[in-house]
């Protein structure tokens, strides 16, 4: 995947000539804190350049997922189905500024086996309501019929409903040379919310669903991991971890049971203060 394919697969390509998007991918998953995290980056950043969508400090993702009334998705995922799938309403950007007329992704996110497939559609969020919430068939070209077809196939058949909305800032790095199939994303301040499911909701009532001081990097391959990644996870005592995002949500907010993959807080406690730090600190300088 070149660097402009990565922009597109993160970006908004309305002025590309369909509207369509798919590909497939290998998915790695690391929890680490935020400040081991800027680390690695930088030490990523000696082979890899950032995405041309994502600036200094990243760019904010908010993604509204629809599931069944028994939260039928989220127990494929917890039952670690072989093929399973996920619908989203996606913006990238802020949330201050949207209106019908921003451009966000309808997206149906499946996993076959190891293998993510993602297949979506670019529209403006007024006519991306409609086909979700209001589920109607809206304009669409003979490319896009099949894939406007199954969304709302999914929507009618099995009563989806909008659940959960996830939220952060990510910042990308896309590879060079020999790895243009490479792609590593970090994910800091993950929070979210189960209700006001407007992205253009004035006041929303966002909480931490992964503790603020702790972000997920992925690292997405077409084929096979680069030898130099894997050695730099395991130099660092990076261990994988199966987390989603919207499954983190539904557990937070009391919709199921915090489950084995649940991210708790008592498991990643926060750095030591400086003023914690300072008690050990004197306590050291008498010792010596």
């Amino acid at each position: 995947m070149s660097q402009a394919a990565g922009a597109e697969e993160d970006g908004q390509p309305l002025h590309v000539a369909s509207r369509l998007h798919a590909f497939n991918r290998f998915e790695l998953k690391y929890l680490v804190p935020v400040e081991e995290a800027a680390a690695i980056r930088d030490e990523l950043g000696e082979r890899m350049d950032r995405d041309l969508n994502s600036p200094v400090g990243g760019y904010g993702v908010w993604s509204l997922y629809y599931d069944t009334p028994q939260l039928r998705f989220y127990w494929e995922k917890i039952e670690g189905l072989k093929f399973r799938r996920k619908l989203r309403i996606r913006h990238y950007g802020d949330l201050d500024s949207v209106t019908d007329d921003s451009p966000v992704c309808v997206e149906i996110k499946q996993r076959v086996n190891r293998v993510t497939q993602k297949r979506r559609i670019t529209l403006p969020y007024g006519v991306a309501r409609r086909l979700c919430d209001g589920r109607e068939m809206v304009d669409h070209s003979v490319k896009e019929s099949a894939f406007i077809q199954e969304v709302l196939d999914l929507i009618v058949r099995l009563n989806l409903q909008p659940t959960a909305i996830t939220g952060y800032q990510r910042e990308a790095l896309v590879g060079r040379d020999a790895d243009t199939g490479l792609r590593v994303t970090f994910d800091r301040r993950v929070r979210g919310r189960d209700r006001d499911f407007h992205f253009g909701t004035a006041t929303p009532e966002n909480r931490f669903t992964i503790p603020p001081h702790m972000s997920v990097m992925e690292i997405k391959v077409n084929e096979r991991t680069p030898h130099w990644i894997t050695d730099l996870a395991a130099r660092r005592n990076l261990n994988l971890v199966r987390i989603s995002k919207y499954v983190q949500s539904v557990e937070a907010f009391g919709l199921a049971p915090r489950s084995v993959f649940h991210i708790n807080e008592a498991d990643c406690p926060p750095p030591p203060s400086p003023i914690e730090q300072q008690p050990h600190t004197l306590l050291k300088a008498g010792a010596q």
